[in-house]
């Protein structure tokens, strides 16, 4: 399920355009990391302007400056782009693992960009994640303030009863952990099993597992079908497809690129 980080502490959408930009959205913009993961990049030292380490995020910077992390020149932000990614179960989303376990990142298509998860799954979670250049654009699309449905097809051990599945419909607190309006709903039984279809809006940590659990029932598959807008499809597994700057333009509001951009 997902794992979102906590809320930015600051935003910089409403400053002068003169002064530049804080370095850890643009950054974020240059998909490079998300901004919150930006920051640990800089309070780490990893980050340099003209060969000189960046002591704070709230550094303005603009498209003159030499920015590289790691020692590696960082380009300019491109056109925000947006993909379709069809993550087969077995990967861990996040760009290293201490455990050395393979990772989304390892296994996408070559002549993609640098680009950031919106919002996670599960190592055995399987189906869609969404993909951006844009670091920014994933930590908006992140926030539950969006409302943006989340669905899944999931299989469990045993038949749930409809009166309990129905009243996740009024949210459920489990440990101390309140989790927000569930919709979910019996598809089919298949011998000892059954798949339900169920949606939520927060997309906190493990959440379908964790409720389901309560219940009483462990989930041996879970697919992600749609995220918001966006859905699965008839994407291949570990296929990537990119979503047209029509659809960017109607659904988030992403201006079209200029002509002659990348």
């Amino acid at each position: 399920m997902d794992d979102l980080p906590p809320p930015d502490e600051h935003d910089d959408d409403a400053l002068p355009e003169a002064r530049g930009e804080r370095i850890a959205k643009w950054l974020a913009r240059a998909g490079i990391a998300s901004r919150r993961d930006a920051e640990k990049l800089i309070a780490e030292g990893r980050v340099k302007i003209a060969g000189k380490p960046v002591t704070t995020p709230a550094t303005f910077v603009t498209e003159n400056d030499a920015i590289t992390v790691d020692n590696k020149p960082v380009a300019q932000p491109q056109r925000t782009r947006l993909f379709r990614y069809h993550k087969p179960d077995g990967l861990v989303t996040t760009h290293r693992d201490p455990e050395g376990r393979p990772t989304v990142f390892d296994k996408l298509p070559p002549g993609l960009p640098r680009v950031v998860s919106i919002g996670r799954l599960d190592l055995t979670s399987e189906g869609l994640l969404l993909l951006t250049n844009d670091g920014a654009l994933a930590r908006r699309l992140e926030l539950p303030a969006n409302g943006w449905l989340r669905r899944y097809r999931v299989r469990v051990f045993g038949h749930p009863h409809p009166d309990d599945l129905a009243a996740l419909a009024q949210g459920i607190t489990i440990d101390g952990v309140h989790y927000a309006s569930i919709s979910a709903e019996m598809d089919a039984k298949q011998g000892d099993n059954a798949w339900l279809t169920m949606g939520l809006q927060e997309g906190k940590n493990r959440e379908i597992r964790r409720v389901l659990a309560h219940l009483g029932f462990r989930v041996s598959r879970l697919i992600r079908l749609a995220y918001g807008p966006f859905q699965l499809g008839s994407l291949p597994k570990g296929a990537v497809e990119e979503v047209n700057a029509k659809v960017l333009r109607e659904q988030l509001g992403v201006a079209a690129p200029k002509r002659g951009h990348p």
